[in-house]
């Protein structure tokens, strides 16, 4: 009996000497080694976008140094905000990234330097340096800097796609300023999809993500970034323990393209998918509900040239399996325009493969989708197309009460507002939408000129977003 305890002693001694993390009494693993290695990596990003300066109005303004010396106590009295000659302040943004090359390329993500005037970036050792952006991509979230610096650290790329739920991930940023945080967790999922990034296979994890963790790693055991850490979902702006990154593989492809071509160019297939729900599968004779449910085809698109119709159901895009319907667009988006592809299709229970030739996405300079729509001018008085949201979406959307989903933003003063393609509109002013109808019916008692407030729920969150739209012509 004796000798058992110290045979089971001495196996316990040797495996904490080969790896501390398995003598640690919680079980948990040691990340202090992988943190040392990886912090001096990980980037502060400060952004700036500058305000309108001081400009006196030269009317009546004999000595435009008056108001300057003016004591500001007694300057408000004078100029307010928003009239002639005032200033607006700077605004100023905070995120993380992390260096990919020792010669200064940091990848981050787009929302923390859109719109960026300043881009100033502090390594580890505290030295800071203006930026360059060389490029940023909003449908996959991802931009890449340069700045002007030698022999600095990087971070090795890992696989994503090996990753399994369950395993353990780090993550280190700057939440909230504070420089070089680290928090770690596990992942709880892979492949999520939000209707504004349907290009991004998302892995969700619980690792403790705040506002200014945008854009740093997500890293494995071994050290190798798995992942740019983008949002999280929450009701109340903080942490809840859902937080999302974009797969290392994403990024990287848009990174190499941005690097190249200064923009990131998407194949396009040319249909609009939904959910097969279990009805739908049992009426179009599938054995479960599976795959992409194509709900209409754009015509004269690569869809249309091969021959598939509304009713079909995507199965695989070139060899890879389409679970549900948000499998299918970053399997396309991840080809470049004119890639050849076969996409199998269920057609009323039987199996179908076609070959298509991906068109291209259009896009603006900007990165942002172009509507494949003709024509000229706004729809409506508030510049929105929307349309009624199906059951199966409306499931996939968190079941809200009533709405009307955003089908087309056609006005700069929404969409600098924040109103986006896929939100959800339960609201404008005081009046509920319940749907198409109610939405017409409201926004012709608009004033025009006069600022609307629309509630509007994205990714399961509800917040009012208000703007004034343009007066008609």
């Amino acid at each position: 009996m004796t000798h058992r305890i110290s045979a089971s002693l001495a196996l316990v001694f040797l495996l904490g000497f080969i790896n501390p993390a398995l003598a640690r009494v919680s079980g948990l693993p040691d990340f202090t080694g992988l943190v040392e290695e990886a912090v001096p990596a990980v980037v502060n990003i400060q952004v700036t976008q500058f305000g309108d300066r001081v400009t006196p109005d030269a009317e009546g303004a004999e000595n435009p140094h008056d108001m300057e010396q003016m004591p500001e106590f007694f300057r408000r009295f004078f100029e307010a905000p928003g009239s002639p000659g005032y200033g607006t302040p700077d605004r100023q943004g905070a995120g993380s990234g992390f260096i990919i090359e020792s010669d200064g390329y940091i990848m981050t993500n787009h929302h923390v330097v859109e719109g960026a005037d300043e881009i100033i970036v502090r390594l580890a050792d505290r030295r800071e340096f203006e930026a360059e952006l060389i490029g940023s991509d909003p449908l996959s979230d991802i931009a890449l800097l340069k700045i002007s610096a030698t022999d600095l650290p990087t971070l090795n790329l890992g696989d994503s796609d090996a990753l399994r739920p369950g395993e353990w991930v780090v993550a280190i940023g700057s939440p909230f300023n504070f420089e070089q945080s680290v928090t770690a967790g596990i992942v709880s999922a892979k492949g999520r999809s939000t209707n504004q990034q349907q290009y991004v296979p998302f892995i969700q994890t619980d690792v403790a993500i705040n506002r200014g963790n945008s854009g740093g790693p997500l890293l494995n055991l071994d050290g190798e970034v798995v992942g740019i850490n983008s949002w999280i979902l929450s009701s109340g702006g903080g942490y809840m323990g859902l937080s999302f990154s974009i797969p290392i593989e994403t990024a990287n492809a848009a990174v190499k393209q941005l690097r190249e071509h200064g923009k990131v160019s998407r194949g396009l297939l040319g249909v609009q998918v939904g959910a097969v729900t279990r009805e739908m599968a049992e009426a179009l004779d599938l054995d479960r509900p599976i795959g992409a449910l194509v709900n209409d085809v754009t015509e004269g698109s690569a869809a249309d040239k091969a021959g598939i119709l509304p009713g079909d159901v995507i199965l695989s895009f070139n060899d890879t399996s389409v679970e549900t319907w948000s499998d299918l667009p970053p399997l396309v988006g991840a080809n470049p325009p004119g890639t050849k592809a076969e996409v199998l299709v269920s057609r009323s229970g039987e199996e179908k493969t076609f070959k298509v030739t991906l068109d291209a996405l259009e896009a603006d300079q900007e990165g942002n989708l172009l509507a494949s729509e003709s024509g000229s001018g706004q729809s409506n008085a508030l510049g929105l197309q929307v349309e009624s949201i199906a059951d199966e979406m409306r499931r996939a959307l968190g079941d809200p009460d009533g709405g009307v989903l955003v089908a087309r933003v056609e006005s700069d003063e929404a969409y600098r507002a924040g109103i986006r393609r896929g939100d959800v509109i339960l609201m404008i002013n005081s009046e509920k939408i319940d749907d198409v109808e109610s939405f017409e019916r409201v926004i012709q008692s608009v004033p025009p000129g006069k600022a609307v407030a629309l509630r509007v729920m994205r990714d399961g969150v509800t917040r009012f977003i208000a703007y004034t739209p343009a007066a008609e012509e």
